[in-house]
């Protein structure tokens, strides 16, 4: 099977080529913005025809959730019109696609989140992955959206890898928000998600976090007792630390359709990150 990745070169696209390299059965190829901007639709073509894949993983998209606020017009190209071209590029040669989404696409205000609870985004960065969502709904049936949301992985950037650093300092107490929950969710989890459903006939949108959930403080001293890190970390709320983009407040992703349609499970965000510290402990 020929997979194409775009955002090849993203924290969660290094992880889906190194994770999938010894898979027999694939033939892998990544594209990233050194080979041209999805949102430009004849690129897209372009560059689809050019790989022939059965398969594309569409992990491309503008993800720095505050400079989404200030920069509108580039966070719908990257992540609506770039999503709608390569939907369009899949439908065009036959390819399936699975696109990467997020738990952004939902007001936060009332988790867990089922795959058919209606998205309500309080963001830039979140309306504009929902008209990606809409866009890959309405130009290529044969697709898969696989919802996924604090995400860390090798090499980073990620909370993980702040909290890292942070810890090894010395210094004050570190205050780390307790007033917002989810699912801390790493990129080797979400890549052997993936994978499962690249070999199944699976279509629709899917959550793929880690189960289990956890604050930014739970998770943060859960990171420091797998590492041995003793700084001090002392909880606080959201409203200490003003965002240009609101923060989800409960944005804890249940992983219905996963259950339905007797697909994989996920592990529990702690199991998870246990083995990503084993597999990195260089992070």
């Amino acid at each position: 099977m020929k997979i194409l990745i775009t955002g090849a070169k993203g924290m969660l696209g290094r992880t889906l080529l190194r994770r999938f390299a010894s898979a027999a059965d694939l033939q892998l190829a990544g594209i990233d913005l050194d080979e041209g901007n999805l949102a430009d639709p004849e690129v897209a073509l372009r560059l689809v025809r050019a790989h022939q894949p059965d398969a594309i993983i569409h992990c491309a998209a503008f993800t720095k959730v505050d400079d989404c606020e200030t920069s509108r017009d580039l966070a719908y190209q990257a992540n609506a019109v770039g999503s709608g071209n390569i939907a369009a590029a899949a439908f065009r040669t036959g390819a399936r696609l699975i696109a990467i989404s997020t738990d952004y696409v939902f007001a936060g205000d009332k988790g867990p989140y089922t795959e058919f609870d209606a998205p309500a985004p309080r963001t830039v960065y979140g309306a504009s992955k929902l008209a990606g969502e809409e866009m890959i709904r309405r130009h290529c049936p044969r697709h898969v959206i696989a919802r996924i949301a604090w995400l860390y992985g090798a090499g980073g950037p990620s909370f993980v890898h702040t909290m890292m650093k942070l810890g090894a300092q010395d210094g004050a107490a570190l205050k780390v928000v307790n007033d917002q929950r989810g699912n801390p969710t790493s990129c080797d989890a979400v890549a052997d998600g993936l994978l499962h459903l690249l070999r199944s006939e699976a279509v629709g949108t899917v959550h793929l976090t880690c189960e289990g959930e956890a604050t930014w403080y739970e998770f943060t001293r859960e990171i420091f007792r797998l590492r041995g890190l003793r700084r001090e970390v002392v909880a606080c709320a959201t409203a200490e630390y003003p965002r240009p983009a609101p923060r989800p407040a409960d944005s804890r992703l249940d992983k219905m359709a996963l259950r339905l349609n007797n697909l994989c499970q996920m592990p529990d965000w702690r199991t998870a990150l246990e083995d990503f510290f084993r597999l990195y402990p260089q992070g």
